[in-house]
Order: structure tokens, then sequence, then C-alpha cells
């Protein structure tokens, strides 16, 4: 999952960044209003993080410019201002959720968690599809109960993939969910990555690919 971090405190920013990317998420990270609706604008999230003190434009402006265009985009509030007032304001302008600083990471991580699983239309923590089971709160994937050890790249693929399996997922749309904005366009991460998931996922036509759609998660059928 592809994460915007909008955040003008540069220490705090690296912390949440380098927490986010430790659990599969890909980080953006913008340190002011002005960055953050340029990024919005060329880029796809599943998630926004924002602070309301930024330099440029003030937070509640990238909010309300947000939502002119997009009502689906998940945001999260992320603020030192405490005042019931701004909490209420920044909801009803269409905020997700609203986090006050000082906060506990595991707290941040797990409201990210939840608002995920809403953008996703997903009730449970766990996704399954035949013998594969992903717990999506611990990261942890298992196919027939033995733990698969992935790397951050290979459980986002996976897992976006899972969120989506009930349609062909091309490559570049995995790119724009799973990789930071930064990535090099000719770059061959993508298919070096692909290639060591789908050998230890080891079920043939569990991870099905079609010239011209994508790839898309199956039950599968016998070890390959």
């Amino acid at each position: 999952m592809k994460i915007l971090l909008v955040e003008d405190e540069k220490q705090l920013a690296h912390i949440i960044k380098n927490g986010l990317k430790k659990m599969s998420y890909a980080i953006d990270t913008a340190f002011d209003g002005e960055e953050a609706l340029e990024l919005l604008e060329i880029n796809s999230y599943d998630l926004v993080i924002l602070d309301l003190n930024l330099p440029k434009i003030d937070g509640i402006d990238v909010l309300k410019r947000i939502r002119e265009t997009d009502d689906e985009l998940k945001v999260l509030i992320l603020s030192a201002r405490n005042d019931v007032v701004d909490k209420v304001h920044g909801l009803d302008l269409g905020a997700n959720d609203y986090l006050e600083k000082p906060f506990d990471f595991l707290e941040l991580a797990a409201r990210i968690r939840n608002l995920l699983r809403r953008s996703f239309i997903q009730t449970d923590t766990t996704i399954s599809c035949g013998r594969l089971h992903i717990d999506t709160a611990a990261k942890i994937v298992t196919i027939d109960n033995e733990l698969l050890d992935l790397t951050n790249k290979e459980y986002g693929i996976l897992q976006y993939l899972a969120l989506n399996k009930d349609r062909f997922v091309s490559a570049e749309e995995m790119i724009e969910h799973v990789w930071e904005s930064d990535i090099d366009p000719f770059s061959n991460s993508f298919k070096v990555h692909m290639h060591s998931l789908r050998k230890k996922v080891g079920v043939k036509g569990m991870i099905k690919n079609v010239r011209g759609k994508g790839y898309q998660l199956n039950h599968g059928t016998t070890n390959e």
C-alpha cells in the first residue's frame, strides 16, 4: 500500500517513514502543503497522513483541495492541534480520522490498518485464497500453515494482489501502489521481485499472468 506522509518536522517524518517502511508500506514524503498537492497531482495513493500546521499551504487547505476532486482517498490528520473545534472541523471537511501529537506509533499503525481495510471493504485482518492466508495486521503469510519468508516488496505485491483478487492487476498499477514514487522507471525491480515471489509461493497457477491483462491471484493447482 502506498502512503503520502505530509509532515514539516523532518525528524518526525523520518521516524514515521522508517517505521512504516518496516511494515511494508511504500512511503512518499512532502514537507509543505504545496509539495503535497504536487505529489497528489501526479501519483496515486491509498492513504494520506496529513499534518495541519504546514508551510506554504495549510493542511486544512490541502484537505479541501483533496476533497474537491477525490471523495475516496483516505486521509488521516496527524496534528498537534488538539482543540475539539479543530478536530470537528477536520472531520467535517472530509478527514477519515484524527490523531493528536504526541502519539504512540503502534496506535498510528493500527489506525492506518483500519482505514486501509475500509478502502478495500475488508472487515477481517485475514485474507485467504485457497491454501494461501495473509494476516494483514501481523504481516504474516502462510501456505498450508507454512510460513513464507518474504521481503517487504514481495509482501506488498502479494497483499495488493490478494486485496484485488477478483480482477487482473497490471505491473504498472502494482508499482504505483507498492513502490515509492522515486523508483527508476527503467528499473527491473518489479520483475525481479515478482519472479522471487512466485518461486517462494511455489504453487502452480496461484499467481496467474496473462499478457495484456496483468496478474491475478488464484487458488492454484499443484506445486511447481
